[in-house]
């Protein structure tokens, strides 16, 4: 009876030290303040980057990224929080990403708005050419008709 005694209490203590909650690992979570749909620009092939923000918040994989420093934290959306995570599980792509060069990232112009001013510049060229042509043949023909005048005898002496 004794060991069935000593038995039940070992349970019991067991028991109780099943429901007690084992310490919680600490967890980082912050929030970036991001717009609901914000500004995305394709930075490499799957990879972009919101644009014009203070921080450098990726898209890669489905998952928000944002790098602070020399730490890396992930969410699942703009406005979600977002959870420290360690470095190793941190895509390589974006690794290797230069820091802070995406820091309120603007994307470079288009080439089309660059073609369209460079075409507009050329025509304001050819416009110049033209004119200057012109010039030219309006001078010519006026020495040319002061000189069939002088041969014709017109001048006043």
């Amino acid at each position: 009876m004794r060991a069935m005694k000593t038995t039940l209490l070992a349970l019991a203590a067991l028991a109780a030290l099943a429901t007690v909650p084992a310490p919680a690992a600490a967890q980082v979570e912050i929030r970036f303040g991001l717009p609901a749909l914000p500004s995305l620009v394709v930075v490499q092939p799957g990879i972009q980057v919101v644009q014009d923000y203070d921080d450098e918040v990726f898209v890669q994989g489905g998952w928000y990224w944002a790098r602070r420093g020399d730490h890396w934290y992930r969410g699942r959306g703009p406005q979600s929080r977002f959870v420290l995570v360690e470095t190793r599980l941190v895509p390589e792509p974006l690794r290797r990403l230069p820091p802070g060069h995406y820091r309120r990232y603007r994307p470079p112009p288009p080439q089309r708005a660059r073609f369209i001013e460079e075409r507009h510049e050329d025509k304001k060229e050819e416009k110049r050419h033209r004119k200057e042509e012109e010039r030219e043949r309006r001078e010519r023909e006026h020495r040319e008709h002061d000189r069939d005048h002088d041969r014709r005898g017109g001048g006043d002496r």
